[in-house]
């Protein structure tokens, strides 16, 4: 690996990092690579973060004041 960063972290995430990487075995660098792989990973099709966000009537022509005359 020859790309190294700093990132300042806020002491309720930096916490939460350090009892991952305790219970899960692994270190602070590899949660962190996994975690900025898993959300490249998902900007393929990233409209489907809206999915089921969306509140109203299934068929919008049917509020009133809508409808075609």
């Amino acid at each position: 690996m020859g790309n190294a960063i700093t990132v300042r972290l806020p002491e309720d995430l930096a916490d939460w990092l350090d009892k991952t990487a305790r219970k899960t075995g692994l270190s602070r660098g590899r949660i962190i690579r996994q975690s900025l792989e898993t959300v490249r990973g998902s900007d393929k099709r990233p409209f489907l973060r809206l999915a089921g966000t969306v509140a109203g009537p299934r068929d919008l022509s049917s509020r009133r004041g809508f409808a075609k005359r």
